[in-house]
């Protein structure tokens, strides 16, 4: 079947641009404005939402993201909280793609079989589960796949010709390409090697690439896209949140807007990314 992920891309690719991908954190800093967040997204120009599903024991999340779970968490956020939250954005918007993010433990704790039945309910599109490799797909990939649901695996500059095949078994929706080693919201990525590796791994797919891993700026979207068929934006948003909450890590009135005027800003960028330069 299609999903709301293979439809936008094929209008993106139709369209002659690369998508705009953004990352929040489920339940940052509260349900409701987090819901108010993700609201606002597709207006600032996000064509795909991830979803992050806040876990007290992130392997592979830098400071910011690790602190923005454990503020969701705090504030009562849980994994059927999250799709709650999907559920509660379907009633407005039924186009956007949303892929939920983050890691295999709530979901085996919730129930495998459970959990992909409502998130199909909720309208969740994808998944991306970040520990789990493609030798356990029998564990969720493949239960995934024949739920309807994308399952969008994680390629990284250390996975090598003879390791992507691998890889990409099983993978739908597209391929997220991790532009660095180490953690979320690491620096920037050399552009000219991740053009490099972008095309190296069309070679083996033609699944849309997307790229993530340490984009902040307008600037540094435009770059990315002139190759990638996505741009991934999650850290800095996660920081914008943060930097507008008060001393006791509550919404103010500047949250959700702060976050509104950074995604259109990412959004030029990445609209820019293939225009033909003025003469």
């Amino acid at each position: 079947m299609t999903t709301r992920i293979d439809t936008r891309f094929e209008k993106l690719k139709a369209e002659g641009r690369p998508a705009l991908v953004t990352y929040f954190m489920g339940g940052d800093p509260d349900y409701d404005t987090s819901l108010k967040i993700m609201q606002a997204l597709p207006g600032a120009g996000s064509d795909v939402i991830e979803l992050g599903m806040p876990f007290s024991d992130p392997m592979a999340d830098g400071p910011a993201i690790q602190m923005a779970g454990q503020r969701a968490l705090k504030a009562g956020q849980t994994l059927s909280r999250t799709l709650d939250l999907a559920r509660d954005f379907r009633k407005g918007d039924n186009e956007t793609p949303i892929v939920l993010m983050g890691y295999y433990n709530p979901i085996y704790i919730y129930g495998v079989e459970r959990f992909l039945v409502d998130a199909r309910e909720a309208g969740i599109d994808g998944l991306i589960v970040v520990d789990l490799p493609p030798e356990m797909d029998e564990e969720l990939c493949l239960p995934a796949l024949k739920a309807g649901l994308n399952f969008i695996r994680l390629a990284t500059p250390t996975t090598d010709d003879k390791r992507l095949p691998r890889v990409l078994s099983n993978t739908s929706g597209f391929v997220y390409y991790v532009s660095m080693t180490g953690i979320t919201g690491s620096a920037i990525a050399d552009t000219t090697k991740v053009n490099a590796a972008v095309d190296r791994i069309k070679s083996h797919t033609d699944l849309p690439i997307c790229v993530g891993f340490g984009v902040k700026t307008a600037e540094q979207a435009r770059a990315i896209g002139k190759s990638a068929d996505g741009v991934v934006v999650g850290t800095a948003i996660v920081n914008q949140i943060a930097n507008t909450l008060d001393a006791n890590n509550q919404a103010t009135s500047d949250t959700v807007e702060s976050v509104a005027t950074m995604v259109r800003g990412l959004a030029t960028g990445v609209r820019e990314a293939r225009l033909a330069p003025a003469e």
